[in-house]
């Protein structure tokens, strides 16, 4: 059995945090996962031949992907920005790249001091290519024959995440989520049997549980569920990571490197027997709204406007076009609060396209997620409804098979969240 297992910044917090990662990872070898792991969390092992005996090897084999001691990432950023507000790019790449590779070198020194063969690997090490677009680089493929070499010799292979090289064998970083990433593309590529995420959470929850007290663990969630919800807002996983694991079927475990609960199987949806009609809610406080009254109603000006905004990289989600006076027409979209001094850099340039041009930060998305939205009517009803009896009034709305987002003014936001969790019976 091949394991890819991700580690994030909490859990490789400081020496004896990673120590415990390097128990966690030898248990994950051993025959009975379970019961060994609990009998070592009360009992150190008398010696290291203890451990080695346990070993299952040639069939166990065993990749972990770390993220930087937390908060190093931050602290390399802000060192870089002493000398300029923007730093050159690929030197930036450079620096920050060195927190995985410390990660990544202790806690290999940790499993060979438990006696076992370990070795560690950057991003340029484990072949891991990518474009040149540095500090958001995209993979673009890996070369696994090294690291196939190094598992059937029996080493546990620690390689950094977050980061690769391109052409021109420059490190490159994949950006925000890019550990996670790392370990999903390598478990793609290796045509592992899963991939682990640990984190300080223990799953995916209905909701956020610190909006809502009653938020549920979800044991099963479909590869769509959860892109839906990464792409709204939930921050357990990014997209680009659930994106990567259902191109290649990758189940993943998202769990947490501080407790033993078998957290949230992201599977196919084939996988699920009892498909929800509603898994989840997303709150999405990120976000500012764009209107555009008095358009010149002619073919073509939505993809001029569309055109510009994605030439600044600006990302545009909620889209809602309606008539307007005088043979024109109204537009209004969402984009990013942090995406929203560049949209209106943009929007000048189309400035005489409009009448008015308006922007409104205090503004939030919540978002309804379910498969089984594409059998059951009346979900929407049932959101509308809640949301009216609360007195909270929907400024606009998006659909898709198994999604509903609703753009609401941000003082309502943590309410709409509890009101539609209550509504679907999330907390039962």
């Amino acid at each position: 059995m091949l394991l890819v297992q991700k580690y994030g910044g909490t859990s490789m917090g400081d020496t004896q945090r990673i120590q415990n990662v390097a128990t966690r990872v030898a248990a994950s070898l051993v025959a009975d996962y379970t019961n060994k792991f609990q009998k070592e969390k009360q009992h150190s092992l008398e010696s290291k031949q203890d451990l080695k005996n346990t070993i299952l090897s040639p069939h166990n084999k065993i990749v972990v992907v770390v993220s930087a001691m937390g908060g190093v990432t931050d602290e390399l950023l802000n060192y870089a920005k002493c000398f300029t507000p923007l730093p050159n790019e690929r030197d930036l790449d450079m620096a920050l790249s060195s927190g995985e590779q410390i990660s990544a070198a202790l806690l290999s020194i940790a499993l060979n001091a438990m006696g076992l063969k370990s070795i560690a690997l950057n991003g340029r090490q484990a072949k891991i290519f990518t474009d040149s677009n540095h500090t958001k680089a995209r993979i673009q493929h890996i070369d696994t024959g090294y690291i196939l070499n190094l598992l059937d010799e029996g080493y546990i292979v620690v390689v950094t995440g977050f980061q690769g090289l391109n052409e021109k064998g420059d490190i490159t970083t994949l950006g925000r989520g890019g550990s996670d990433l790392s370990a999903v593309a390598l478990a793609g590529a290796l045509y592992a049997d899963y991939c682990e995420i640990y984190s300080d959470v223990d799953g995916i929850y209905t909701t956020d549980p610190r909006i809502e007290a009653k938020a549920k663990k979800i044991d099963k969630i479909s590869y769509d569920e959860m892109l839906e919800l990464a792409s709204m807002g939930a921050k357990v996983l990014l997209n680009r990571s659930v994106e990567l694991a259902k191109k290649w079927n990758v189940p993943i475990y998202a769990k947490s490197s501080f407790s033993d609960d078998k957290g949230t199987l992201i599977t196919t949806e084939d996988n699920i027997m009892e498909k929800p009609i509603v898994s989840g809610i997303a709150l999405d406080k990120n976000q500012a709204r764009v209107s555009l009254i008095g358009i010149k109603d002619k073919p073509g000006i939505a993809a001029e406007l569309f055109g510009k905004l994605a030439n600044a990289n600006i990302n545009v989600d909620m889209i809602v076009q309606t008539i307007g006076r005088d043979s024109k027409t109204n537009l209004d979209f969402t984009v990013p609060k942090t995406e929203l001094e560049k949209a209106k850099i943009t929007l000048n340039e189309f400035s005489a396209n409009a009448d008015i041009i308006d922007f409104d930060n205090e503004v939030a998305i919540v978002t309804i997620v379910g498969v089984g939205m594409k059998s059951h009517s009346g979900v929407a009803a049932k959101a509308f409804e809640s949301l009216a009896n609360d007195n909270i009034n929907i400024r606009m709305i998006s659909t898709s098979e198994i999604k509903i987002s609703i753009l609401i003014d941000l003082k309502y936001a943590e309410l709409s969240v509890r009101t539609l969790h209550t509504a679907y019976n999330l907390d039962k």
